[in-house]
């Protein structure tokens, strides 16, 4: 069993401490935060152990879950590496391109697992696509949010749209050649719409939207590729893949027939793959243990974090 500390106690600390309790592979120790009120309430909320010092919280650790604003990413992961503690960090991995830098040349230094908070990774609906998706050479992403405070203190790029960005580098095997962007400002002293066009090495494009001024929530990625089209709605957890095939291979009633003339027929069927239900943070926190334990790489490793910020900054850049 690894003993495992969390910093940061905000709305999504308690969601980890919340869910670090149910894991059979962790002990949690207790946590940190530095306001001394919500230590108090969430030491009694969840009948656990609160630390006034971090470095106190950490020596206790084999593994420490960092859950603090952005700007802090940094300061928590290098403690934590210099003590060689697995860390498991929310995303985006760091503030500036120099901190993410500095945190995977430590990385290699401790020997330690890192594992960053990209939750859509473990999103059900999208595992329920990942079988379908080969080489797709056009994506569409829109991810709405109505206005909320928190996560303003930085650009609705880097608090919505890297989710996708992570999904899409994740899914294009390729390195990014081109990068257009535009953004507005409304409410916060940062964009809060922004658009994002990402080119390809092997051709594939992917245009990104982030909004945190919507009038309703959607997160829905759509991705085209030869023959096929998949759609998938990271909130709503459902999955829909459109496939055209020259034969009806499983002699699907439902498969809708189009006549080409001299080129004969092409036949288009509906899947709808079964999504499960699954907490993705829950999830997401569990693999990082596995990763530990067995000794294997996490899912979403530091590079992986690394390579999403980067891409990140690269469209706030644009966007000036």
């Amino acid at each position: 069993m690894l003993k495992i500390g969390v910093i940061g106690a905000g709305h999504l600390g308690k969601i980890h401490i919340k869910l670090l309790k149910e894991i059979e592979s962790f002990e949690l120790v207790g946590f940190f935060d530095n306001d001394s009120f919500v230590r108090e309430a969430v030491s009694m909320e969840f009948d656990i152990k609160s630390f006034a010092d971090a470095n106190e919280l950490i020596e206790l650790c084999d593994a420490v879950d960092i859950v603090v604003p952005t700007l802090f990413h940094h300061e928590y992961a290098l403690k934590c590496l210099r003590l060689s503690k697995h860390i498991f960090i929310e995303k985006p991995l760091a503030n500036t391109i120099d901190e993410a830098k500095e945190l995977i040349k430590t990385v290699a230094e401790a020997n330690v697992k890192v594992q960053v908070g990209h939750v859509e990774r473990f999103n059900p609906a999208f595992i329920a696509a990942l079988p379908s998706l080969k080489n797709p050479m056009f994506i569409e992403t829109h991810r709405l949010a109505q206005f909320n405070p928190r996560g303003t203190d930085v650009p609705v790029v880097m608090d919505l749209m890297v989710h996708d960005i992570d999904i899409v580098l994740a899914v294009v095997k390729s390195s990014v050649k081109k990068i257009s962007a535009s953004g507005v400002s409304i409410v916060s002293d940062t964009p809060d719409i922004a658009n994002a066009r990402i080119e390809f090495d092997n051709g594939c494009v992917a245009n990104l939207t982030a909004s945190r001024l919507s009038m309703k929530n959607m997160r829905k990625s759509r991705f085209f590729q030869k023959d096929a089209y998949i759609s998938v709605d990271f909130l709503k957890k459902k999955t829909e893949v459109i496939r055209m095939s020259n034969e009806n291979i499983n002699e699907n009633p439902f498969a809708m027939e189009i006549d080409l003339g001299e080129k004969g027929k092409k036949y288009i069927e509906f899947e709808k793959p079964e999504v499960y239900e699954v907490n993705a943070i829950k999830a997401e926190l569990k693999s990082f243990a596995d990763a530990i334990l067995n000794d294997t790489d996490t899912l979403v490793n530091i590079d992986a974090g690394y390579q999403a910020l980067n891409v990140a900054h690269e469209v706030v850049a644009k966007m000036k």
